[in-house]
């Protein structure tokens, strides 16, 4: 859940009234949102930083306020201020008003950014008074925003510009690296593209976001009429349309791969901040031309309509409401609501502001009328039907095998489900025969290409990664390997597995022996001869993973569920461990 910082001063002033902290915890709790801290800056910078360098912090009271995640236009004190005095009933919702001017502003993309990022949406807030906390809360807000919805500018990219040091129309363009150039933000030195690139490269900030379009052969960039340089999106504004406490009218342009979500930021911001305007809560539009001539204006602040039904309300929350009161809780979360027909009581038409981008469903205004009626205040009901839960007998069995590795000294390891391609077969010394793991069709890093069909990659590699822990290690795991599986309609199957490694001076071959032992003991299961059912045997092995004439394979009811061994020199090497290992892998799913 994202965290906002809001001045408790300037909040109280907004709420007509002064809360104590117990008040305005249980105000928030009521609403739906929680409250973290009640702090100050220089309370949190000493925590941080230390009291020496805390204390030129203002001591200022602060709230630090959790917000669902979904709820974007809480994200800043503007929006908690405000969606609060209409919980509180003493505001309506704001009407926004998109303006008519005689001409709009164009911004034209080109259809070189299809490649890159292929959606844009622009707005305009005229006549704008910051003070100086307005100011740093419109900063933070996009920060924010960047941080949540946006995916850290992977889906979309903010920004904004003083409008009166451009002039449009505007271009939204895509070049090459080396063609573009421009004096990026807070710097008095003109670069490239790459340029760019190398002296962000460790920038603490905005070092993070370079490798969105590093690799990509034309970089996103837009630019006014004279072609100056508003921004290259992800990564940074130019210098010239710095916004600043002075600006008056604000240049507001969202660039990104979903246009969904690009649309629902640019509502965001403007919504929220149109406050500031002249006019309250009146923006202007911004026409844009798609490459294949489709013409858009936005931003679109038109309410959304759905259809709720009274009955549904009352039996889904467990309360017994009328009409009128339900209309008037959803108006306490900002979402207007009235009769289709009234003769009819049970149809409600409810009318979804532009701030409201989280309610996608019927659902969604049930949990409204919740919140606002107050969980609290819901009665207490019994269960209509009674049911007595039993574990899930894989799990069952997986939990007292973990006890029996814990009795014996081992600690559970939990490792990362995927894995790279050749720690799941070149370091283990197998091919890969195309039928056997499940291979991600776009992985991210090559860390993360293929979900493991081997607990032991993972065991090994935590192995490497506690060479200072005191020797000797014994690790095991319980969970989860995946193998394609053409005869599931998935193509692919679970399988439950047991691992255990131990590492020391010396291999411990006849520890990982003794603790199967002692797993089949514990199951029940009898040590038969070769051949036999009803039990368990090992025989000689051929798995790669182990050393020759130091490996053996797991049969139970003449079928091989495993494989234990001392783990060859190279497998230790390629995963860089110093020590021998020996290794065991079972199937456990054959003793259900």
């Amino acid at each position: 859940m994202p965290t906002v910082n809001v001045d408790k001063e300037n909040l109280f002033k907004e709420l007509g009234k002064v809360y104590t902290t117990e008040e305005f915890r249980d105000l928030c709790f009521e609403f739906g949102i929680e409250l973290e801290d009640d702090t100050s800056e220089k309370e949190m910078a000493t925590k941080e930083m230390g009291a020496e360098k805390a204390s030129e912090f203002s001591e200022r009271g602060i709230y630090r306020i959790d917000i669902p995640a979904n709820r974007y236009d809480l994200l800043c004190p503007e929006g908690i201020s405000q969606a609060l005095k209409i919980y509180l009933g003493q505001i309506k919702p704001p009407k926004y008003v998109v303006t008519k001017p005689e001409k709009l502003i164009r911004m034209t993309i080109k259809p070189e950014t299809q490649q890159v990022r292929p959606y844009c949406a622009c707005a305009i807030l005229r006549n704008v008074t910051f003070d100086q906390f307005a100011y740093e809360n419109f900063i933070e807000l996009q920060d924010k925003l960047h941080n949540n919805i946006c995916r850290r500018r992977t889906l979309v990219a903010i920004g904004t510009h003083d409008l009166d040091t451009l002039k449009g129309p505007f271009t939204y363009e895509a070049l090459p690296p080396k063609e573009l150039k421009f004096k990026p933000l807070n710097t008095d030195k003109e670069m490239n593209g790459e340029e760019i690139m190398s002296f962000y490269e460790n920038h603490r900030k905005l070092g993070k976001y370079l490798h969105i379009i590093r690799d990509k052969p034309r970089y996103p960039i837009l630019y006014d009429s004279e072609r100056t340089v508003l921004s290259l999106p992800p990564i940074i504004n130019g210098d010239h349309s710095k916004i600043s406490l002075n600006t008056k009218n604000v240049f507001i342009e969202c660039t990104g791969t979903d246009l969904t979500k690009t649309n629902i930021v640019l509502n965001t911001i403007v919504t929220t901040f149109s406050m500031y305007c002249k006019e309250k809560f009146t923006i202007e539009p911004v026409e844009v031309v798609y490459p294949d001539g489709t013409v858009r204006v936005c931003p679109d602040l038109s309410n959304k309509e759905f259809e709720a039904s009274v009955k549904l309300i009352n039996e889904t929350v467990g309360v017994n409401l009328k009409t009128e009161e339900i209309i008037n809780y959803l108006a306490k979360m900002s979402l207007d609501a009235s009769l289709y027909d009234k003769n009819d009581t049970d149809r409600l038409k409810v009318m979804v502001p532009p701030t409201r981008s989280d309610v996608l469903h019927q659902c969604d205004i049930i949990e409204d009328v919740a919140i606002a009626y107050g969980y609290n205040n819901i009665p207490k009901t019994k269960p209509h039907t009674n049911t007595i839960g039993v574990p899930f007998p894989l799990n069952k069995l997986s939990d007292m095998i973990r006890k029996e590795f814990a009795l014996s000294g081992f600690t559970e390891v939990l490792p990362l489900i995927l894995c790279s391609h050749d720690e799941n077969f070149a370091f283990m010394n197998r091919v890969d025969d195309g039928k056997t793991a499940v291979k991600l069709a776009n992985p991210k890093t090559a860390e993360y290409q293929v979900v493991r069909n081997s607990l032991l990659p993972g065991i090994f590699k935590t192995i490497a990664q506690n060479k200072k822990m005191a020797l000797p290690l014994k690790v095991f795991e319980v969970s989860d390997v995946v193998f394609k599986d053409d005869t599931y309609e998935r193509k692919a199957r679970n399988q439950r597995n047991m691992a255990a490694v131990y590492t020391n001076k010396t291999a411990g071959f006849e520890v990982i022996h003794g603790m199967l032992d002692r797993i089949m003991a514990m199951l029940s299961v009898n040590r038969v001869a070769v051949g036999e059912e009803g039990g368990y045997y090992i025989k000689e092995s051929e798995n790669p993973t182990f050393f020759p004439g130091r490996r053996a394979d797991v049969y139970f009811n003449n079928k091989v569920i495993g494989s234990f061994g001392i783990v060859h020199p190279t497998t230790l090497e390629k995963f860089d461990i110093n020590y021998p290992c020996s290794a065991l892998e079972v199937n456990v799913e054959p003793f259900l």
